[in-house]
């Protein structure tokens, strides 16, 4: 709706990060090439695909964030946000991002609502505001073009949007939900599952094999109180955060294929 090219200062070089959350988080373009690509020995086509700021300050609530659209786009369309402690300049939203365009996907990895009226700090009581903020969200990415359009995000983010599915059936195909806050660490009583069993919505989980917030017996277990279809993809030695500097170049386009087959499966 409101794309515009993602201005470069003259006195930041490109991988400094934008608006200044993430100053050490590499461009889209630089952790795609360096990162993914050269280890994995991918060709890249000669032109690249297109990252633009977006902003649609007249959707309620307001949508913000980056815009990545592939050279040849699918039908599919994706939209990512980020957990409670973070942005969608996250390095695991960016690689993701630019994995999932690569592979036909227009993505839009986004800032929830309470991210935009506050740069740091956890969400306070957003929940039915940030679950609006994903609503809209989805609906601007559909108005660019897209027909199969899915939802994901980590951590809180994740868990907003399956809420938000929860209430909504049909409003997205299918979750991807990266490591899924199934409780507090060290308090695996206080489960967030009460709306599970009103989910309808296919929902693949990605979750590390050391992630104190819900271990992959734990999320397993948890996923048969879902009626829809769900898969679980186990990361073995991940933590919350999924990515790090070891696995920063097979995470991504494992997670791509294992959430292309599952939405493949289901079309």
């Amino acid at each position: 709706m409101y794309p515009a090219r993602v201005p470069h200062p003259p006195d930041r070089r490109e991988g400094s990060g934008e608006f200044g959350f993430y100053p050490l988080c590499p461009s889209p373009r630089i952790l795609f090439r360096e990162i993914l690509v050269a280890p994995l020995g991918w060709r890249l086509p000669m032109t690249d695909p297109t990252v633009t700021a977006f902003d649609n300050p007249q959707a309620d609530p307001p949508v913000r964030g980056f815009l990545h659209r592939p050279a040849s786009p699918s039908e599919m369309g994706l939209v990512l946000t980020h957990g409670a402690g973070a942005n969608c300049q996250t390095p695991l939203l960016v690689a993701l991002a630019e994995a999932f365009c690569h592979s036909g996907f227009t993505v839009l990895r986004c800032d929830l609502p309470f991210r935009q009226l506050r740069p740091h700090g956890p969400p306070r009581n957003s929940s039915s505001q940030d679950q609006a903020g994903l609503r809209s969200a989805v609906e601007s990415l559909r108005g660019l073009g897209p027909t199969r359009v899915f939802l994901g995000g980590h951590s809180y983010g994740g868990r907003q949007a399956s809420m938000l599915a929860a209430s909504q059936p049909g409003l997205v195909e299918a979750l991807l939900l990266l490591s899924y806050p199934l409780h507090p660490p060290r308090r695996p009583d206080q489960l967030r599952t009460q709306h599970f069993t009103s989910l309808q919505t296919p929902a693949l989980f990605v979750s590390g094999t050391r992630d104190g917030f819900g271990s992959v017996d734990e999320i397993a277990a948890a996923l048969t109180l879902i009626p829809a279809r769900t898969e679980l993809l186990p990361v073995d030695g991940a933590g919350h955060e999924l990515m790090k500097p070891r696995n920063r170049a097979t995470l991504p386009p494992l997670i791509v294929q294992a959430f292309s087959s599952f939405v493949a499966s289901a079309a």
